[in-house]
This record gives C-alpha cells, structure tokens and sequence, in this order.
C-alpha cells in the first residue's frame, strides 16, 4: 500500500470512529465494513469538526484524575508548597528544565537549583556565569538565560508573582505553555496546556492524522486540551494529561491495556477493527529536517609561564577559555579557542585557522612573543546538536610566554574577546557544556597515554 493510500485510510477510519462510539469490530462487521468503502469511499473529515462533547470530557476527567492520584509519579516540584508564588516559581523552572530533557535528569539539577537559588529573588541576584555553570549539560542554555531574565524582570517590577496567562506572557522567556502550566497548576487558572506528550494522547483520542507541526493543527490541539479541562482541578487534570503520555500513551510502545481513557480512544478503536492501522500510527510522523553538518577546529591552549617549582612544575600555568557571544548558539558560555570551518580540512589549513585566531585576538605569535613547546593533534570527536552535527578537530598546544602570564594580559587590543586563563583543577570543577567537556576528556586521555608511551 503507498503511503498516499495508508494515510487516506487512517483519516477515514479517523470519520468512523469519531462519528461512533469506540469499539472492537466483529470479523464479519470488518468485512462489511471495507466493502463499504471501496463500494462508496467517506467523505474524509478535517480537524476543525473535530471535538469533545461535554460528556465525553467529563467520562475522560473522571478516569484521568482517578488514575492520576492512584499512579502519579513523586517529584520535588510537585511537593506540597502554602507559599503560592514560592509553587509559581517551582513549577516555572520545573516546566522549563524539563523542556527537551528526560525527567531523570532534570531531578537532581532542580535540587541544586533550588538549594542555590529557593526563591524568584535569590535566582534576581545571580549573575549568568554562575546560572549557566548549574545549568551546564541540561543543553539548550538560551533556557536558563530566559529564566534568569524573566526573574529579574518581575522582581524589578515589584509586583506580586504574575497569576494569569495573560500576564506571565509578558514575561521574556514564557510561552504558551510555560505560561498554561503554571496559571493552572498554582494559581488553579481553568487554561490547557499543550506538550509533545498532550499532543500525542490528543491525537489518538480522536485519531488526528493532520500534520501535527502545522500550525493550523497546532491551534486545533490547543483548542480540544482546552475542551477537557477540568474546570475545578485545572492544574491536576493537565499534569495528569501530560503523565499519561509520558508513562503510558508512549510513541513507539503505548501501554493500552493500562490506559484510563482506552475506552475513549479512536485510535485503538481503529487498530482493534484494521490490523494494518496502529495505534502509533498517531500522531503522523513528521520528517525532520536534515541536520547540517559544521566542522570545528579546536584548539585547547596550555600557556607555561616562568615560575617552577624545584621539581620542575609550573605554578604560573593554565588554560585558556574565551566566551562566546552574548547571542546565539551557546550564548555566553565558556569554550576552548575555536574556529569553525568551510568544510573538511587537513591538519596545515586547521592550523593556520588558529594560529591567525589566536595572533588576531590575543597577539600569541610563536615568532615574536611565545614558544611553542609541544603541539599534537588530539582527535576528532561529533557533537551533535538539534539542527547541527558538529565535527570537532582537536589539538593540544602547550605555549611558553616569554613575559610569563602578564605578558598575555598586556598583549589585549580591540579585538581582544573576553578570555581567561584556569587551572586543570578549576577547570575540572566548572559547569562546562558536554562539548567542551567532551573534548577535555580527549585531551586527558592523551596526555595519559602520551606519558604511558
């Protein structure tokens, strides 16, 4: 069967299913039911007739909150909090944190979080480095900067924590569904909310076969979550959707048979009555778009200086790292000196990118102001982002100031980029991107294995 057929067999199944009560088709009614269809084929329905009746919502509430209570998973931002703006602003950097990231995850970074910064005010008071140094390996650092943004822009303010989703989408960061989920789940605001997991159980309870990145279907989803609301547990009905989806109404392995609402789903209906149609067949697979593929040279600089200790160590010695910019991918994070490159590149071409970074930013020139005492090539190593599947090329080199570590700082003109200089110990302890971190473990292993040999 082409992929133009299966499609137009979903969303006439999708009809049939919406217009009846959801049940097991008998062999025969099967039969009777697809000589139907390829004597007269149904008109196919679109979205916008899709709805939930009101007592069809209410059957769904019922069994999701009932569900709910019984299953619902312990988290520490769903602990019981009396300070109301104090649970606002759990719930805020919860929902964030958790965009993009596995629950698992996220657990232990809310702890530190929250030891560090327990309340909106506390999080006004810290400066970016020290947020984006808790936040290193979440990814997607914009996240964190937004969060920290917005807190100073409500503190600022001096006005009571923003309750309605009207006012917390004045807030820089919040969207629609940060801004849902806190309205409902503190301040108990009669708003849906709408994730990929929302999404998901949506689409099979009604067998939605429209593309669900569209934005058309997007509204269209927005509308039907706001449909099943529960008018007097908001909050606890939306966390209830979206823990069904994440627990039970799974992409590739839903588990039906466990499922409170089972009876309600067009989707399983669907599947019960056509083999060839799978509940996971809902939402539609969207193709994502093609990576693009970059290519890094990057260079991890250890500057020596002067001062030895009688057995031949250097004190006054450290790694260079410079900031990237304040926009952009990884905006204002701490890297290696890097430079990126046209395409594939041989080890002279990558050199030479570095080596006129370095002379242009730092004025480091191995003829006139430094010695090169060791330069290796590392390695390369992939890292991939949501749109971007980086290649890295590594080298390590080891530079001699001949004015010592003062020398360097003297050296800054007007292209200088902001910079710093750590020790391996400093530099082991900091929040640094699983980029960056990747390619200072590859630089350890060397060093290791290079002192093995």
């Amino acid at each position: 069967m082409s992929s133009g057929r299966s499609s137009r067999k979903k969303k006439d199944a999708a009809v049939a299913a919406n217009k009846r009560p959801p049940a097991a088709a008998s062999p025969p009614q099967r039969q009777t039911q697809r000589r139907r269809q390829s004597a007269k084929e149904p008109e196919i329905q679109d979205i916008e007739d899709l709805f939930f009746s009101e007592e069809e919502a209410q059957r769904i509430r019922q069994a999701l909150l009932e569900w709910y209570g019984l299953n619902r998973r312990e988290l520490p931002w769903r602990e019981a909090e009396e300070d109301v703006e104090r649970r606002a602003y759990r719930v805020w950097v919860s929902e964030v944190m958790l965009q993009q990231t596995r629950v698992q995850t996220v657990v232990q970074y809310f702890h530190r979080w929250m030891s560090k910064w327990p309340t909106i005010h506390h999080l006004a008071q810290a400066s970016l480095e020290e947020v984006n140094e808790l936040w290193a390996g979440l990814g997607y650092y914009r996240r964190a900067r937004f969060l920290l943004e917005g807190a100073r822009m409500i503190v600022a303010e001096e006005v009571q924590f923003p309750k309605t989703v009207s006012q917390l989408r004045k807030v820089r960061g919040i969207g629609d569904y940060t801004a849902g989920a806190i309205a409902s789940i503190a301040f108990k605001e009669v708003v849906p909310v709408v994730d990929g997991n929302v999404v998901r159980v949506i689409a099979r309870l009604k067998a939605v076969s429209a593309n669900p990145k569209d934005s058309s279907t997007v509204k269209k989803f927005w509308k039907l979550a706001a449909q099943l609301v529960d008018p007097f547990q908001p909050g606890e009905f939306n966390q209830a959707l979206m823990e069904l989806g994440a627990t039970v109404c799974t992409p590739l392995s839903p588990s039906c048979h466990s499922c409170p609402v089972s009876i309600q789903c067009c989707a399983l209906s669907i599947s019960r009555a056509d083999s060839s149609v799978l509940v996971t067949d809902y939402p539609v697979k969207v193709v994502k778009a093609k990576q693009r593929h970059d290519f890094s040279a990057v260079c991890v600089v250890q500057i020596l200086g002067d001062e030895e200790l009688s057995e031949g160590h250097r004190t006054n010695n450290g790694f260079l790292l410079v900031k990237r910019p304040d926009e952009g991918l990884l905006a204002g994070l701490w890297e290696f000196p890097s430079v990126l490159l046209a395409g594939e590149a041989d080890l002279v071409t990558r050199r030479k990118a570095i080596d006129q970074y370095l002379n242009k930013h730092f004025r480091l020139n191995p003829r006139n102001t430094c010695d090169i005492v060791s330069r290796e090539y590392v390695g390369e190593n992939i890292h991939v982002f949501t749109h971007i599947r980086l290649k890295m090329y590594v080298e390590l080199l080891v530079l001699h100031l001949k004015g010592g570590m003062k020398d360097l700082v003297s050296k800054q003109g007007k292209e200088t980029v902001p910079w710093k200089c750590v020790d391996a110990e400093v530099l082991s302890s900091m929040g640094l991107t699983s980029g960056v971190r990747k390619v200072y473990t590859m630089v350890q292993k060397f060093k290791r294995e290079t002192v093995a040999l």
